[in-house]
């Protein structure tokens, strides 16, 4: 996917040259985001937000379907709830923000301090698990309340070291399910049931491949038995962790006290799960469809699918374009791609033509229509999309447009599918040698290391102590242990043991 080509471009550095600024000057040329004053912290933009709307209503909707509801719970959580789960506060301790303090008064040097202590401490959201299991503690007193299926959209804040815009950052926003089950078969199958719609989303609405599977331990969710989870590759063809689902066995119901009188009329304690997806996967989409002229957004996700540019060179014209503009809307928007109403916008604006082109080139807007007083005379429109050669055009006409944009946007939808894919194989490799492990992780120039590696397809003896040697030498660490029957017995590449399966390892954000 990456053009090496000398060719003058939107964004600067091309992705070639710098894939890290390159991202980050995506999202500032298209106003997605930007850093708060506050560090660690960011700004989502409407253009940005508008995207996670999209998100939100469309995995919503999948939830739904499948007999869950939403819920909010509070923000602040005693610093108790956190200690009843040993390996779960271990795991988040680093990350805690914590309030100590309420009301703030005026030292004598005239600034502002904090006043008056709590009594208990209080974290800032990290994650639910415990705040929840307080209240499915009190909700669950029979079998003939499970299951509970509850999911709540919500900010989390993790002290974050190293903010990255979207993928990494001290606040964001995200969903998390929570769920209680009668048996551990119910709570297993639940938490599949979410990476398949995790899986399934990421494929038919952001347009991204994914490999799913379960997590290691080393790199499981604190306190979970289970952790699966979807890997994506991105353009420097590193992995991106785009969501997961905890089987939690009955931890988190012992520390919660979550207990039901189970078929027999014994005591027992309930098995749960907790799953989450974030706005990272705006970053993950930027990430696999931008190029060097800014984002390319997949259409189920765009916040305007069809942008109407008006070109009105004369004065005399301009109200007739305007019109004809403003007609062509109203029955697109009458048209449904993927279900929903299309969404279009008339840019208006009193700016050049080649300046409003390229402000929405750079948003990703997956297709842009010209019209103007020659297209008037032809009653025909000029076509750009966004998959294409920003430069490329096609002229169309009006009637044909209209009944024909679903199937437009479905065709872009499904190419930057095609594209992905094709990427993602491309960069796979079954790996079978411990040295062709380590040159295809390791950059020819160190010190300004070049897009290099991919997924690993390799493996594994097992060996926790394996996996740190690894990820200390190349950081590179085990993304999944794939869950399918394609079971293939060989030797682990780096002690020679006898092992049941490959596993995929990769760089990752």
């Amino acid at each position: 996917m990456l053009n090496p080509a000398m060719t003058k471009s939107a964004i600067t550095p091309r992705r070639d040259e710098d894939f890290p600024e390159w991202y980050q000057q995506v999202i500032r040329a298209g106003e997605l985001a930007e850093p708060s004053d506050v560090r660690g912290c960011m700004v989502i933009r409407p253009w940005g937000y508008g995207i996670w709307e999209n998100m939100q209503r469309q995995l919503d909707a999948m939830f739904r379907a499948t007999g869950h509801r939403n819920a909010y719970f509070p923000l602040f959580i005693p610093l108790s709830y956190f200690a009843k789960e040993a390996e779960h506060v271990e795991g988040f301790a680093k990350e805690c923000a914590v309030v100590t303090h309420t009301r703030l008064e005026v030292d004598a040097e005239g600034k502002m301090k904090p006043a008056s202590p709590l009594t208990e401490p209080l974290v800032i959201r990290p994650t639910s698990e415990t705040i929840i299991g307080a209240s499915y503690a009190r909700w669950v007193q029979s079998y003939r309340d499970l299951p509970i299926l509850i999911n709540q959209w919500a900010n989390v804040v993790r002290w974050e070291m190293r903010p990255r815009l979207f993928l990494r950052t001290t606040e964001f926003l995200w969903q998390e399910g929570h769920t209680v089950h009668e048996t551990e078969a119910e709570a297993r199958a639940e938490a599949r049931l979410i990476l398949d719609i995790y899986e399934r989303f990421a494929r038919d609405h952001l347009a991204i491949p994914v490999l799913s599977g379960e997590k290691s331990e080393s790199e499981r969710f604190p306190g979970a038995v289970q952790t699966l989870t979807i890997e994506a590759m991105v353009q420097d063809r590193k992995a991106i962790q785009a969501g997961t689902s905890h089987f939690l066995g009955q931890n988190f119901a012992h520390a919660s006290g979550i207990q039901f009188q189970n078929r027999e009329g014994k005591q027992e304690f309930g098995w749960t799960t907790s799953w989450g997806v974030t706005t990272r996967l705006i970053g993950t989409a930027l990430m696999m469809h931008g190029d060097d002229d800014g984002a390319v957004l997949p259409p189920r996700i765009a916040p305007t699918q069809i942008v109407i540019l008006p070109i009105t060179p004369k004065e005399q014209t301009r109200a007739a374009v305007l019109e004809a503009c403003d007609k062509i809307a109203a029955r697109l928007r009458e048209t449904h791609y993927a279900g929903l109403p299309i969404e279009v916008f008339v840019d208006r604006r009193d700016l050049g033509g080649g300046v409003k082109n390229w402000e929405w080139i750079k948003k990703g807007v997956p297709l842009r229509v010209e019209i103007g007083p020659r297209d008037l005379e032809k009653n025909s429109v000029e076509l750009s999309r966004r998959d294409q050669e920003v430069k490329a055009k096609e002229s169309m006409p009006m009637e044909e447009f209209v009944a024909r944009s679903p199937e437009i946007l479905a065709s872009i939808q499904d190419s930057l599918y095609a594209r992905a894919k094709k990427f993602s194989d491309a960069n796979t490799r079954v790996i079978n040698s411990k040295k062709e492990f380590y040159d295809f992780f390791t950059p020819g120039n160190s010190a300004k290391p070049e897009i290099h590696g991919g997924f690993a397809f390799a493996h594994w003896n097992g060996s926790r102590e394996i996996e740190e040697q690894i990820k200390n030498d190349l950081k590179v660490t085990i993304r999944v242990i794939p869950l399918d029957d394609s079971a293939e017995g060989g030797q682990c590449i780096f002690t020679g043991e006898r092992n049941a399966r490959r596993v995929i390892w990769a760089k990752s954000y």
